[in-house]
């Protein structure tokens, strides 16, 4: 700590001399490196259904042409300025970075010398939390403060003001511990303080009212008690979003106002498909999206494992559109294949979601027979239709290059590793929103945070899974976990307080903190040290 703040005093005194001996005011700039565009070798391999694989993490396996959108290292300023502002590049940036989410008010990542807007707004809510004057500034004053041995850590108090108050008061509205919409007014008021009390006490936590880190933490996980419509109550308001959960073709039976498991697993279902935390309440969001006329029906989808998955392969497999030996109980690429062919021969939406009209049609046995191999079969020896792999620009921004054409099965640079289609269009979508910036919370599609961005990508590549916060991400329920050394393309990387999709050739696509955006960035120590599992998403 010491020689740390030693070097940045060193540092700033010699700044500030040079200010005084020229008079002028020093002007910091960022530099940017561009770097030509590198060319994606394509070499068609022809499709065998034993051929699965997707890009590992070797040098000669990348997907994508370049690193995208990370801080350039090398354009670093000798010494720091006296000021730190959004813009600055210096090494001490990492250093501050590093300090900030020890302390929790900045959400874990590979730490960069990059000063940027996520930055700025972590050095506000430390002041905040000091009583100094947010100005997102981080001058001697703050930085000393911020690298004392008695720096506060992040939590919200009476009095505060911001937008992670407005989050907070969000959460505890649809878990029932806010009553009023109007009292999410982005202030910590007393019945915000209350409120958490209430929270608190019913989840086993010290009731101190105060929003600090374990608070934060059980706020989204899957153990927190809500206050509010939940299992084991009954009434005529369970009874009614029953009798539409129901209508949907998430529930099964008649309602009859009691809330019990079935009641919960189909709220779930209905909260993971309409864009909703899934917790299996009924809180004020999930009911108003239960009542919108608009709220998507259940289907089956790709990435999901269930029961009712292997039924609907049973099916399947008894009138020819899939080979017995793939009924798993995992909606892979072939399941969802085989359903758009059953879908396209049956006068249906060849969508390849197992909705109800799916389901009630293979249920009726009126259906029309695969009379010649099962899709599963055909894809071993035939072709498909290629996809869309949109390579990101070398400067990080949001416009892509020219468009290439993939394959569904393809061989991508010189390692010979292949490239699923679903897995290359997984890194296609990421890298088309290389540059967005970072905002605590958000799931796109302008902006995220690195949960937020995990998910939006994944449903927009077709893989239905419901919104988790990285600590979520730990143990998501399904999916192939892999350690570190078996990570390839399309894979999703868990770290310490952080999740990001890899991109093969030993790169990431992240919303990242540190640097304020979505980048493409190499896969350093930094991951393999904080590494705690990876998941394997197509296979």
């Amino acid at each position: 700590m010491f020689n740390r703040s030693f070097l940045r005093l060193t540092s700033l005194a010699l700044a500030a001399s040079m200010l005084v001996m020229t008079g002028c005011e020093q002007q910091i700039s960022e530099s940017v490196n561009t770097e030509n565009e590198s060319e994606i070798v394509v070499t068609t391999a022809p499709e065998t259904e034993a051929v699965e694989y997707v890009a590992a993490l070797g040098i000669n396996s990348n997907v994508l042409p370049s690193i995208a959108g990370v801080t350039v290292d090398d354009a670093a300023e000798e010494l720091a300025p006296v000021n730190l502002t959004v813009g600055v590049i210096n090494s001490v940036v990492r250093d501050l970075q590093q300090r900030l989410m020890d302390l929790g008010y900045m959400d874990p990542d590979e730490p960069t010398t990059y000063y940027g807007d996520a930055t700025s707004l972590a050095v506000q809510y430390f002041q905040r939390q000091a009583g100094m004057a947010m100005d997102g500034i981080c001058g001697v004053e703050t930085w000393d403060a911020i690298m004392s041995d008695n720096a506060p850590h992040y939590a919200l108090k009476l009095g505060f003001q911001g937008n992670d108050v407005t989050h907070a008061q969000y959460r505890l509205y649809n878990l029932g511990y806010l009553y009023n919409a109007s009292d999410i007014n982005g202030t910590y008021d007393e019945t915000t303080m209350e409120a958490v009390k209430k929270l608190q006490e019913m989840n086993g936590l010290t009731v101190d009212g105060i929003y600090g880190t374990s608070t934060y933490n059980l706020l989204y996980s899957d153990e927190v008690k809500a206050n509010i419509v939940a299992l084991g109550e009954q009434s005529d308001l369970v009874k009614k979003y029953q009798q539409i959960l129901i209508n949907l073709g998430y529930l099964e039976g008649e309602a009859d106002g009691n809330f019990g498991l079935g009641t919960q697993n189909a709220i779930k279902a209905f909260q993971s498909r309409n864009d909703q935390v899934v917790d299996g309440y009924l809180g004020p969001d999930t009911r108003a999206a239960l009542d919108d006329p608009n709220a998507i029906p259940y289907a089956m989808r790709l990435g999901e494992q269930s029961d009712s998955v292997k039924e609907l392969q049973e099916y399947l497999v008894k009138y020819g559109y899939l080979d017995s030996d793939k009924a798993t109980g995992y909606f892979g690429e072939l399941t969802k294949s085989a359903v758009a062919n059953f879908q396209s021969k049956n006068g249906l939406t060849a969508d390849g979601l197992a909705g109800a009209k799916t389901i009630t049609l293979l249920h009726s046995g009126n259906v029309k027979k695969n009379t010649k191999q099962s899709s599963t079969s055909q894809s071993s020896s035939g072709t498909t239709g290629n996809t869309t792999v949109t390579a990101p620009a070398n400067t990080g921004g949001n416009s892509g290059s020219a468009a290439v054409q993939i394959p569904q099965t393809a061989y991508v640079g010189n390692g010979g590793e292949t490239v699923s289609g679903s897995a290359a269009n997984l890194i296609a979508i990421a890298s088309s929103k290389i540059g967005c910036p970072y905002v605590w919370g958000a799931k796109g599609p302008n902006s995220f945070d690195c949960s937020g961005f995990v998910y939006w990508c994944l449903n927009q590549a077709g893989v239905g899974v419901s919104y988790m916060t990285s600590s979520g991400w730990r143990n998501p329920g399904r999916f192939k976990q892999v350690s570190y050394n078996e990570l390839q393309a399309g894979d999703i990387i868990v770290v310490s307080g952080h999740v990001g999709i890899v991109a093969g050739g030993g790169t990431i696509i992240d919303a990242s903190s540190s640097n304020g955006r979505v980048v493409h960035r190499n896969l350093g120590a930094w991951w393999a040290n904080h590494f705690i599992c990876g998941w394997r998403i197509f296979s």
